[in-house]
């Protein structure tokens, strides 16, 4: 059994449940409409979101229609959010597969995000509960507000570990914690469930981030994107930023700054990617990785009882930590 297997065990027959009500909400007739959510939802992908409300749900309870409606939301939130960040940074691919805006165009591409983001609140008002549909409602101005925060950081020569944190945190970890946070409420979790699982997915979701940030210094065709990406699009991630902290290489100093303004060429960034790994970039991030593991671990510990869930996220927090893809 692989390792997505082992993770999904517990909850096959409700995820398989969640992929049908998922694939039906991107069903439609229209043509161009059909074709571009025909588009996206062919990706398909591992699920980890949607899995993690799950096992959060059924952790604490049952998982019931209320659990799937929630997860059903947050993914398609979190799709639109990926048809428009594509718009905005420009991009061709999506994990190795064409974007919605290169398939079609930036006007589609805008439009079936707005489309999506209205079918996300549709589903998630199917709950009928109101702490549920503030948190996506939350959620959805959480991610503008970091995706807006990370560009105002490039245009700034300011380089800073606090503002990568607080960038990933609204970026990604937030959406792994209202997974977990929509998962115990789904299933009538108390007040202190409820804050220990969203500390549990924060936590996974920056460790989520990190991770994908370090595949950016090295080559991979399973990855989908060139080594040195991030920064070709003015984005610098923990490792080099951790590495010119450490060394005030001048001239290092100066490529950073032509990250942040977007006039770095190729064979400049090749060196920076290289400063990093050879100045301990990689090995700084693997150990925050590793911190916020075993931050995550005490939530396994004290608030899984099941012995089947424990294992799956257990698995899941390791798979987090470690994977390729």
């Amino acid at each position: 059994m692989d390792v997505l297997s082992q993770i999904r065990k517990p909850i096959q027959s409700e995820l398989t449940e969640f992929v049908r009500l998922f694939d039906e909400s991107l069903s439609q007739t229209d043509g161009l409409l059909f074709d571009a959510l025909d588009h996206i939802r062919k990706r398909g992908g591992k699920r980890m979101r949607p899995i993690l409300t799950l096992l959060i749900a059924k952790n604490l309870g049952a998982i019931n229609p209320t659990t799937q409606y929630a997860a059903v939301g947050l993914e398609l939130l979190h799709t639109a959010s990926l048809v428009h960040d594509d718009v905005v940074d420009e991009s061709s691919e999506r994990r190795g597969q064409p974007s919605v805006n290169a398939s079609f165009n930036n006007k589609v591409a805008v439009l079936v995000g707005d489309y999506i983001l209205s079918t996300a609140l549709y589903y998630v008002s199917e709950t009928c509960n109101k702490d549920i549909i503030t948190s996506l409602a939350q959620l959805g101005r959480t991610l503008s507000h970091g995706e807006l925060l990370q560009m105002n950081n490039f245009q700034h020569d300011g380089i800073s570990e606090e503002v990568y944190y607080q960038v990933i945190d609204m970026k990604t970890a937030s959406l792994f914690a209202t997974c977990a946070q929509n998962g115990a409420l789904s299933v009538g979790a108390s007040a202190e469930e409820v804050r220990a699982a969203m500390d549990f997915g924060r936590s996974v979701g920056m460790i989520f981030q990190i991770r994908d940030d370090i595949f950016d210094y090295f080559d991979s065709k399973e990855i989908g994107k060139p080594t040195g990406n991030d920064m070709a699009e003015g984005k610098l991630t923990l490792p080099v930023i951790y590495a010119l902290r450490e060394t005030k290489y001048e001239s290092m100093q100066t490529l950073a700054k032509k990250v942040k303004n977007g006039t770095i060429n190729h064979d400049e960034i090749a060196v920076l990617v290289e400063f990093a790994k050879t100045s301990g970039g990689i090995d700084y991030a693997e150990q925050k990785m590793n911190e916020l593991s075993l931050k995550a671990r005490e939530y396994i510990d004290f608030h899984v009882k099941q012995s089947d869930i424990r294992q799956a996220l257990m698995t899941y927090l390791e798979f987090v930590s470690s994977r390729s893809i």
